[in-house]
């Protein structure tokens, strides 16, 4: 018999990993607030749930995959929040982008009811989970960690134990700083590739076979190339709450960042033009407007 998981929230990075597990053997029961992502979810042979609840029913993991604090405080403490349901053992792999605090929080309160929270943020676009090309940070106590490794690696590349509990966001809030500078910075190379006349295919492998590559190059760049920002990997105005998640983190450590402090900026102005659906690589017509010389931080009918 298939081992039961549990999913709460199946939105882009959700439903890639659900789908992971479901590939694996296990027999997964997703639940999301948006119908339509549940209904999804069953269509690709998973089990439903009307609720946090009834996800753990059965189920000793479940897997949190959420775009807000507000999100993880429904699921865990609402009437029918993963803490109203008695259950055995049962660990909760946390996965969402939130501040340290707000994960703390959630562990402390979920340990009253007898239950374990991890902290597991994912590193990688939505194009690269759903190719799994993903790792974990995972962080908590040894015993939840040994029980959630074999889901961990079912849904993901790789994933890191990096220790006390929080160190998983901490490692996220490092590795995304560099995503929101690394995304900047092929956005401004390739305009200057454009504007010097270069073919942005041949550049795309040339300079991504060389020194100056990096993740973001290679995984944005293509869009950024034929201008396709529609299908997001991540929406930009859902990257801006992780901007000002790590805002805060190094302001609170005194940790000088100037080169995100300027990255940042463009992403805000992105989300001045109306374009917070669209993909981060959208950074790239933001450039692209100011190399022109128009003012990039208008505003737009897009929504």
């Amino acid at each position: 018999m298939a081992e039961p998981v549990g999913f709460v929230g199946l939105g882009t990075m959700g439903s890639a990993l659900s789908g992971h597990l479901m590939r694996a053997g296990y027999a997964v029961t997703g639940y999301d607030t948006d119908p339509s992502r549940t209904e999804e979810h069953a269509e690709r042979g998973g089990k439903t749930a009307a609720s946090p609840a009834e996800v753990i029913a059965g189920a000793e993991i479940v897997v949190t995959s959420l775009p807000s604090a507000e999100a993880l405080w429904d699921v865990i403490r609402g009437d029918h929040g993963l803490a109203s349901q008695p259950t055995g053992e049962l660990t909760v792999i946390e996965a969402s982008t939130l501040a340290v605090e707000d994960k703390e929080e959630a562990r402390a309160f979920l340990a009253g009811h007898g239950k374990s929270l991890l902290d597991c943020p994912i590193s990688g676009t939505g194009a690269q989970a759903r190719r799994k090309d993903i790792v974990a940070y995972v962080s908590g106590d040894d015993e939840p960690k040994e029980r959630a490794g074999p889901v961990l690696s079912a849904m993901t590349r790789g994933w890191y134990d990096v220790g006390a509990f929080g160190n998983g966001m901490r490692m996220k809030i490092v590795a995304n700083l560099l995503v929101t500078v690394h995304n900047l910075a092929a956005a401004e190379a390739l305009v200057l590739a454009e504007r010097a006349g270069l073919d942005l295919a041949t550049v795309l492998s040339a300079v991504g076979d060389g020194a100056g590559t990096s993740r973001m190059f290679e995984v944005r760049g293509p869009l950024m190339a034929i201008g396709n920002y529609a299908d997001p990997g991540i929406r930009t105005r859902v990257f801006a709450k992780d901007i000002d998640i790590i805002d805060a983190f190094a302001r609170e450590l005194g940790s000088p960042t100037p080169l995100f402090s300027l990255a940042s900026t463009f992403y805000r102005a992105a989300l001045a033009q109306g374009r917070g659906r669209d993909d981060t690589a959208c950074v790239h017509a933001v450039l692209k407007q100011f190399a022109s010389g128009q003012e990039p931080l208008g505003t737009s009918e897009r929504c």
